[in-house]
């Protein structure tokens, strides 16, 4: 069975899971930014993806359409390998979201140093 594995140095965590919102704040504007990706084999894939509100550098796509508070768009990435995202204490963290439950990644990381690379793959289990 695929699930998500979650890497951040020596820190591993695999998460039983086939589907998951990547969410986080834009760290100058403080609007929510969302993510929603899948495993799809060997890779992740992002299905759809939600913006808050506009600001500097943060304009949704053309075609992109405003409901529930939020502009939702499909981007045009394709699947990938592996996702990396770095957590930092000058910013707010990542959040992983299943379950109708979000956390932050250090949750399922939580003796990583203070700034670390975080990196996101499929995985057996």
């Amino acid at each position: 069975m695929i699930g998500l594995c979650l890497s951040a140095g020596a820190f591993t965590a695999t998460l039983h899971i086939q589907a998951f919102t990547l969410a986080w704040m834009h760290s100058v504007e403080k609007i929510r930014w969302e993510e929603d990706w899948v495993i799809e084999g060997k890779n992740l894939h992002v299905i759809e993806s939600r913006i808050q509100g506009t600001g500097a550098g943060m304009e949704p796509p053309l075609g992109s359409k405003l409901y529930g508070g939020y502009w939702h768009y499909t981007p045009s990435i394709k699947p990938l390998k592996s996702v990396s995202l770095m957590h930092s204490p000058y910013t707010k963290g990542y959040e992983l979201c299943f379950k109708n439950t979000c956390q932050p990644l250090v949750h399922f990381l939580p003796n990583i140093h203070e700034t670390e690379s975080i990196t996101l793959t499929p995985c057996s289990y």
